[in-house]
């Protein structure tokens, strides 16, 4: 539930192994490819044996992410054994505008074919980092709060977004449906105030009964409801989100939390914007969810110059 260990080294080592970013660069490829894969300008305008150096350019100031796919797009692209690699820079370093993160040469037609897959890629992810880091530098001085991000992920990009976001120096929450427990507030529709403390009981001892189950964690969206988890055994639940909760009512949920001795953590999470980020994380709350570092991050502007 935290930042990942071995940071995003690690982290991209975990989402590789599910197979989703190699069947993400396939289906780039082949978007751009077709079926049979060609390139038809490149074929008329490159001779078999022209080669081809350029130097990857950071059109502007930015937390870079997205080099470490590289190798994989090459594979992807047939062309992993032709290509010199070279990378200036690591994922999660700033850079600023003008700065060659990278080298790539090879035949020009290789190079040429997986020209805009290579700078779309990091375009969108450097964009994700770079709003990461906006987000976690406007939390200021209360390091308490870890900064997390959301299912609200581009459809097929999940697990690099989600890559990006710790590259920009976010956490990654749960992945999808399928590694953790949310009980979100349509999960509880039809249940009483006065009985979500044994429902809540009940759930959660089965789903401690799920080897694929990271974490527990309910959704409330009022003080009343956050009061009736509080009265669940201690341990069955990890975190507890509190949903368009405004600033004083997280500090008094904060307050309830330590005076009952409850060992769960606060999430913040809806609305959350720069310029509030920081008086939530006043709040005491461990972690706030953020679903902008994905839906509403800009890409950032890359170009392959020749040299």
């Amino acid at each position: 539930m935290g930042v990942e260990p071995g940071g995003p080294a690690e982290f991209y080592k975990q989402v590789r192994a599910s197979g989703l970013v190699r069947r993400l660069l396939e289906l780039a490829r082949d978007e751009d490819l077709g079926s049979p894969q060609r390139d038809l300008t490149s074929e008329l305008m490159c001779a078999p044996a022209s080669t081809l150096r350029c130097a990857v350019v950071a059109r502007e100031r930015a937390i870079l992410c997205g080099l470490a796919l590289a190798e994989d797009l090459f594979e992807v692209f047939g062309c992993a054994h032709e290509v010199d690699w070279q990378c200036a820079c690591s994922d999660g370093d700033p850079v600023e505008a003008g700065r060659h993160v990278a080298t790539i040469g090879g035949p020009a037609r290789s190079v040429l074919a997986l020209e805009r897959t290579l700078l779309n890629l990091l375009g969108r992810l450097s964009g994700v980092a770079s709003l990461t880091h906006s987000y976690r530098q406007a939390i200021g001085a209360h390091d308490r709060a870890q900064l997390c991000d959301t299912r609200k992920t581009t459809p097929g990009l999940r697990v690099l977004e989600k890559y990006a976001v710790v590259c920009g120096g976010g956490t990654s929450h749960r992945m999808g449906l399928h590694d953790a427990v949310l009980i979100k507030d349509n999960h509880l529709a039809g249940v009483a105030t006065d009985a979500i403390a044994a429902y809540l009981t009940d759930v959660a001892r089965r789903a401690r009964q799920e080897s694929r189950c990271t974490f527990v964690e309910v959704e409330v969206d009022c003080l009343e409801q956050f009061e009736q988890v509080l009265r669940v055994e201690r341990g069955l639940i990890d975190m507890v989100l509190l949903d368009n909760f405004p600033v004083h009512e997280l500090a008094s949920a904060v307050q309830m939390r330590d005076e009952r001795g409850s060992g769960v953590l606060l999430e913040a999470s809806g609305g959350v914007r720069l310029e509030t980020i920081g008086a939530i994380a006043s709040t005491g709350v461990d972690r706030i969810s953020v679903g902008a570092l994905t839906h509403s991050a800009v890409s950032v502007d890359f170009g392959l110059d020749a040299l």
